[in-house]
C-alpha cells in the first residue's frame, strides 16, 4: 500500500481526516445537548452546530485562496490549530453558561473545517489518473475511526468536568493539537498559479455554469445539506422519545459509519458502474432513510435510518467530488472548489439552522417526509445529466 510516495501521502491524509472527522462528529453528538443546557429556548439548542457550518461557510473561500499561495500543508496546520483555540473556547463558554461564547469556539471548529474540507482535493492532487477516486475515498474512509472515536470520545468527556460537556470540547482540542503534527509530514506539490495562468483559466461564470459543474455540486449540496438536517435533528428527536445520551451516541456511531465505511469501495463502484450511478443510489438511499424514520421512534428505527442516511450520503459526496474535478483544470481549480464547498457548507448551515425549528414544528417523521421533493429533483437533475452526455457521446459517435 505505501510503496510509492502518493500512497503514503494518501495514508498521511486519511489520518488527518480521522481525526478532523472525531472532531466534527464530537461537535454534531454533543453540541446540541451542550446549547440546549444553557439556551434561553429550545429552538436556539443547534446554535453552536449551526455556527460550526457557519465559520465553515465563511472561511472556505479565503482558505482555499491562501491555500493556493501558501501550499496544502501550512493551510491545513493552520486550520488544526483552529481547531484547538475553537475547543479551548467552547469548553470556556460551556463552563460560563455563555451560548455565545460556546457558539464562538464552534465557529472557530468550523474554519478548522474549511481547511480540512480540502484533505480529498489534495488526494486527487497527489494521486495519477488510474488512482485518484480511489484515493479521494480511500481519504474519506479516514472517517471510519471518527465513527468510532467522536461519539466515545463525547460520551466519555461529556460527565468528565463540570457543567457537563466541558470535558467533550477540552478532548476535541487535544484531537486538533494531535492533527496539526500528524500534518507536519505532508508534502503536496504546491502549483503556484500565476497571474498569466490565471488569465488563461475561465472566468468564473464560466466554470460554474457547466452543466458538470453544477449537478456534481448540486448532488453534493444535496447530500450534505440533506444528512446535516437529519442528523442533527436526531440527538434533540431522541432525546424527545426518551432515549439517553449512550445511545443516542450509538446511534450517531452507526451513521458515522455508514458516512465512510462504503470509502474503501466507492471508488472501485464508480470505477465500474459510473459517477453518475452511484450518486443516483445514494438519493435511493435517501429516501430508503425517510422509509425507515416512518417506521417509529424506537432504537432500530433511529438506527436503520440513520446508517441509510450516511450511506447515501457517502454515495453523493464521493461521487459529487469526482464529478466536480472533471470540470476544471489546475489554474481554476482554486475558485471552483471554494465555489463547491462554500456552497455546501452555506446550505450545511442553513440545514443545522433549520433542524431544531423544523423538530419543534413538525416532529421527527414530517421533518423527514418535507426532504422528499429535494431528493426528487437531486434524481431529476442526475437523470438529465446522464441523458445529455449520452447524446452528446452519439453525436460525435455519427460525425465521426
Amino acid at each position: 500500500m505505501f510503496g510509492k510516495p502518493m500512497h503514503r501521502q494518501v495514508f498521511l491524509l486519511a489520518s488527518a481526516q480521522a481525526l478532523f472527522q472525531t472532531v466534527s462528529v464530537l461537535v454534531v453528538t454533543v453540541g446540541a445537548l451542550a446549547g440546549g443546557q444553557i439556551a434561553s429556548r429550545p429552538e436556539l439548542a443547534t446554535m453552536p452546530i449551526a455556527a460550526m457550518f457557519l465559520g465553515t461557510a465563511a472561511m472556505t473561500f479565503p482558505a482555499s485562496m491562501w491555500m493556493a499561495r501558501v501550499g496544502r500543508r501550512t493551510g491545513f496546520i493552520a486550520g488544526a490549530l483552529l481547531g484547538v483555540l475553537g475547543g479551548l473556547c467552547a469548553a470556556l463558554g460551556i463552563w460560563m453558561g455563555s451560548l455565545l461564547l460556546l457558539a464562538c469556539g464552534t465557529f472557530l471548529i468550523g474554519g478548522y473545517q474549511s481547511f480540512a474540507q480540502f484533505y480529498r482535493f489534495a488526494a486527487s492532487e497527489v494521486a495519477d489518473e488510474t488512482f485518484r477516486s480511489r484515493a479521494i475515498s480511500l481519504v474519506l474512509g479516514g472517517g471510519v475511526v471518527a465513527a468510532l472515536a467522536g461519539p466515545t470520545l463525547a460520551r466519555l468527556g461529556g460527565p468528565l468536568l463540570q457543567p457537563d460537556y466541558v470535558g467533550s470540547f477540552l478532548i476535541l482540542a487535544l484531537v486538533s493539537l494531535i492533527a496539526a503534527g500528524t500534518l507536519l509530514g505532508l508534502h503536496v506539490p504546491n502549483v503556484r498559479i500565476t497571474h498569466s495562468d490565471a488569465e488563461k483559466g475561465r472566468s468564473w461564470a464560466q466554470i460554474v455554469t457547466q452543466p458538470v459543474y453544477l449537478v456534481a455540486l448540486f448532488g453534493a449540496v444535496t447530500g450534505y445539506g440533506i444528512m446535516i438536517l437529519a442528523m442533527t435533528a436526531t440527538p434533540l428527536a431522541m432525546a424527545h422519545h426518551h432515549h439517553d445520551l449512550p445511545t443516542t451516541a450509538t446511534v450517531i456511531q452507526l451513521h458515522v459509519l455508514g458516512m465512510f465505511l462504503p470509502s474503501f469501495f466507492t471508488g472501485s463502484l464508480i470505477a465500474r458502474f459510473g459517477v453518475l450511478r452511484v450518486m443516483l443510489t445514494g438519493v435511493i438511499l435517501f429516501a430508503g432513510h425517510v422509509t425507515m424514520s416512518l417506521t417509529g421512534t424506537g432504537f432500530a428505527s433511529f438506527a436503520s435510518a440513520l446508517v441509510l442516511l450516511g450511506i447515501g450520503w457517502n454515495f453523493l459526496y464521493i461521487g459529487g467530488t469526482t464529478l466536480l474535478t472533471s470540470s476544471y483544470t489546475p489554474a481554476e481549480k482554486g475558485r471552483a472548489q471554494a465555489t463547491n464547498d462554500m456552497t455546501i457548507f452555506a446550505c450545511g448551515l442553513a440545514s443545522s439552522l433549520g433542524s431544531a425549528v423544523l423538530l419543534e414544528f413538525f416532529g421527527w417523521q414530517m421533518l423527514n417526509l418535507l426532504l422528499l421533493p429535494w431528493m426528487g429533483a437531486a434524481a431529476l437533475a442526475l437523470i438529465w445529466l446522464g441523458w445529455r452526455q449520452r447524446k452528446t457521446l452519439h453525436s460525435t459517435t455519427i460525425i465521426r
